[in-house]
């Protein structure tokens, strides 16, 4: 099942994210696939911000994860950019972060081909005009 969405700006993919917080199951892997500056993590700002995060939301770019529990909810946000080699993400504990009952999403999901199991979800972000164009596969909305 594939769907596409044209969001207009940083807005319309914050309120999507939002959405996606009433969708997702209690656990799912979610790949973003997108170009730098595509709105990988202004769409899980948005789905952090309904699941009531407050204060900074920042993208886990230089710390590789970044981690939230709400409303006994976990969420781990990675971002694997500079990842040098898959097997990193084994020494990160990758499979302990997996396992847990919690929602997973992971920029440059490429990037741990061989090492990373097959995702639930497929979100892809492509900058078009001034807006997006949101893809979505794995997910009925």
């Amino acid at each position: 099942m594939t769907s596409q969405f044209f969001l207009t700006d940083n807005e319309a993919t914050e309120q999507f994210g939002a959405r996606l917080w009433t969708r997702l199951p209690e656990k799912s892997l979610i790949f973003l696939h997108g170009d730098l500056g595509a709105g990988k993590t202004t769409l899980v700002r948005g789905l952090l911000r309904a699941a009531g995060v407050t204060g900074t939301i920042k993208s886990p770019t230089y710390a590789l994860i970044e981690e939230y529990e709400i409303r006994e909810r976990k969420i781990f946000h990675f971002d694997l950019y500079r990842l040098a080699e898959p097997e990193e993400l084994e020494w990160i504990g990758i499979d302990d972060y997996l396992n847990e009952n919690a929602l997973c999403f992971i920029e440059w999901s490429e990037k741990g081909e061989g090492v990373l199991p097959v995702a639930d979800v497929h979100i892809t972000l492509t900058i078009q005009g001034g807006g997006r164009l949101l893809q979505i596969d794995g997910l009925k909305l």
